[in-house]
């Protein structure tokens, strides 16, 4: 199954595809801004190197 991402212009626009949507019977979902945030995290989570090694204590020293 394939995702498409809309952005809307207003409210007004967002509604009406919603509801054009609905009527076709198309599963969708309103994503918060947080949720976007996190699908944005994860996408550059996955391009991570994780090859590399970090010492324990060189990341408690960049934290503090």
């Amino acid at each position: 199954m394939s995702s498409l991402i809309i952005s809307t212009k207003n409210v007004k626009e967002l509604q009406f595809v919603r509801e054009l949507l609905n009527k076709m019977k198309i599963r969708n979902k309103l994503l918060t801004t947080e949720e976007k945030e996190d699908l944005g995290l994860a996408a550059l989570m996955s391009k991570a190197n994780r090859n590399k090694k970090v010492s324990r204590d060189t990341i408690m020293k960049k934290l503090k």
